[in-house]
């Protein structure tokens, strides 16, 4: 296996997450700021890696597992914590829904791979507008500087929600007449 550049920034990314939890738990003023400096940056970093590879005609096997595992893993840990910051129903409610679709949307995609049909659960419009929300909303929630960007965080949360249910319904939608179709056999 060789490492180009778009995967050496995937693993660059896996390699912030111990940092990205280090400095969520300094006792200091200003580690809130860098530790949604460090997300965000990862953030930009998935982005990034992917526009890189295919710019560059350098998308690998190993890139393409790596690449949604290192932002699963990032946003998960994210959600973790500002959880476990807030320590509230109401946040606790919208993370465990997310992280239940992602393991949701993730089996259904390595189910639909080994029947052959992957791109019948592509990342849709969707998803990607749920994706940004809740980068915005992890963003905020893990910054919170006051009042304000707190409560944008929340409301950006909860509107991630919703569309982390639409996409997730619009996946299951798609691919069920594939598994209509394999368990009448």
């Amino acid at each position: 296996m060789s490492l180009n550049i778009p995967t050496l920034i995937t693993l660059f990314r896996i390699a912030l997450i111990p940092f990205f939890v280090l400095v969520f738990y300094l006792p200091f003023q200003w580690a809130p700021l860098v530790c949604a400096l460090i997300f965000i940056s990862a953030a930009v970093t998935d982005w990034f890696d992917g526009f890189l590879a295919r710019r560059w005609k350098q998308t690998t096997q190993f890139g393409a597992f790596l690449d949604p595992v290192a932002d699963k893993v990032m946003v998960v840990i994210a959600l973790v914590l500002i959880d476990e910051y807030f320590h509230s129903w109401w946040i606790t409610l919208p993370v465990s829904t997310m992280i239940a679709r992602e393991i949701i949307i993730s089996s259904l995609r390595e189910w639909m791979a080994e029947i052959g049909k992957r791109s019948s659960v592509a990342v849709s419009w969707v998803g990607k507008i749920k994706t940004a929300m809740q980068m915005l909303a992890l963003f905020a929630l893990l910054w919170r500087p006051d009042h304000l960007v707190e409560g944008a965080g929340i409301t950006a949360l909860y509107i991630s929600v919703v569309l982390t249910f639409w996409s997730m319904l619009q996946y299951l939608h798609t691919s069920r007449s594939d598994w209509w179709k394999r368990e009448s056999k």
